[in-house]
Formats: C-alpha cells, sequence, structure tokens
C-alpha cells in the first residue's frame, strides 16, 4: 500500500507527501535523520490526514495535486477527514 499524506508541523504549518509505511516515515520525520529537509527544523510532526492507494505512481499524482492547494484548501480536505 502506498499513502499521500499531510503532518502538522510543530510551527503549524502543514506539510505533504507519500510513503509505503506511514509508521516508518512518520518516525522518520520525527527523528530528524531521514525525515523531509522542511520538516527537520519544524518538529515534531503530527499525522493529520492520508489516503491509501495500490500504485506509488497514483499516491505520487495525488501528492503533487494536494501540494498545489493553498493553506485554506488543505485545511477544508483535513475537515471532512
Amino acid at each position: 500500500m502506498n499513502y499521500t499524506y499531510i503532518v502538522r508541523c510543530g510551527d503549524g504549518t502543514l506539510y505533504t507527501g507519500w510513503t509505503n509505511c506511514l509508521t516508518k516515515r512518520m518516525k522518520e520525520h520525527n527523528g530528524g535523520k531521514n525525515g523531509a529537509k522542511y520538516t527537520r527544523a519544524k518538529q515534531p510532526v503530527e499525522l493529520v490526514y492520508y489516503e491509501g492507494y495500490g500504485e506509488k505512481r497514483d499516491a505520487m499524482k495525488r501528492e503533487a495535486e494536494i501540494k498545489g492547494l493553498t493553506r485554506k484548501e488543505k485545511l477544508s480536505l483535513l475537515e471532512f477527514y
């Protein structure tokens, strides 16, 4: 399974990514070593949204779509989660 996800960073910003293992990826984001450069200085991060996909390309496509949304649109997406 592949996932597109949104985390809320310690400073309140949102980060969108994709992974094939949510548990491992959240540990990486909060551990600082293999997390995204953006989240390293904004820990802790909290998983606030995710969607599952059978194919990697679908998760990556959805990641790109979400990254194109405004913050307001992302927050609206979270309301329905």
